[in-house]
């Protein structure tokens, strides 16, 4: 996510004082954004004060895709790349015409999104998720793809026509225990919705409702995907077995993620109820 041309040594040192880690490309991303003037100070102020830079710009890179990003809209992060990847292998094993996809607490929608755009041939793309600033921003990351996004809590707006067809259901669900919200960054605090980031006790309140629900829509050989902390890997497992699917836990240590998929059986023939 960066220009071509060198960013300008004065952003660059006024960025790196006010703590920014990679002061030189988002110099850099704030330098294309708008040219020296009254516009980019603005922008530069925002940063500087501790707006993320997703935020301040509108937009963020993710798995080559830019996704829009609304102010007080959860961040897409670059872990999440595991999501998509293993979503994306899924859909490759299977033979039907136009999978349907659906993305859970989908917030930009960008990991619908970028499913969509990496799976090589058509999908049937849903999204929800219940703020309605993240659904607005959805609606306009999934229109490329013909992608709906409904406002609802977890599976609530989904078509029932879907019961039983859903090849992926992917949820970067919030993971976080709500003890451990003082200890994430301020910016995400600060600028991201509480529901996007508070996951309850343990972290797997939402998530353990993810799984819970996951029967009724998958396809047989279907696939639910969810984003975990490492430590959170044997509750999660547990809650997926619980929910009669097969657990298998992935992780990259370059992306830094950890992710656990619960394998509908081949002969699975539940619905919605």
């Amino acid at each position: 996510m960066s220009g071509s041309a060198e960013p300008p040594a004065a952003l660059v040192a006024t960025l790196r004082a006010a703590g920014c880690v990679f002061a030189e490309d988002e110099a850099r991303l704030l330098a294309d954004a708008a040219p020296a003037g009254p516009e980019r100070d603005r922008l530069v102020a925002l940063r500087v004060g501790g707006k993320p830079l997703e935020h301040v710009l509108g937009w963020a890179e993710f798995a080559g895709l830019r996704i829009e990003v609304d102010d007080g809209v959860f961040v897409p992060r670059r872990r999440s790349v595991l999501l998509v990847q293993h979503a994306v292998a899924a859909l490759a094993r299977r033979s039907a015409p136009l999978p349907v996809v659906v993305d859970l607490c989908c917030g930009t929608g960008a990991i619908g999104a970028a499913i969509a755009h990496l799976s090589g041939g058509p999908v049937e793309l849903h999204a929800a998720d219940l703020d309605p600033r993240a659904i607005t921003c959805a609606r306009r990351n999934l229109e490329p793809f013909a992608g709906l996004a409904h406002l609802g809590d977890l599976d609530a707006p989904l078509p029932r026509r879907l019961a039983g067809r859903v090849a992926v259901l992917v949820a970067n669900a919030p993971y976080v225990p709500s003890d451990a919200l003082g200890l994430m960054p301020r910016e995400a605090r600060d600028h991201e919705a509480a529901m996007a980031l508070d996951g309850g006790a343990d972290g797997l309140d939402l998530l353990r409702r993810v799984v819970g629900i996951a029967p009724r829509w998958l396809a047989p050989d279907g696939v639910v995907l969810v984003e975990v902390a490492e430590s959170q890997v044997t509750a999660m497992m547990a809650a997926v077995s619980a929910a009669g699917l097969c657990p298998q836990v992935v992780a990259d240590d370059e992306l830094g993620a950890t992710a656990v998929l619960g394998h509908a059986s081949p002969t699975d023939t539940r619905t919605a109820r």
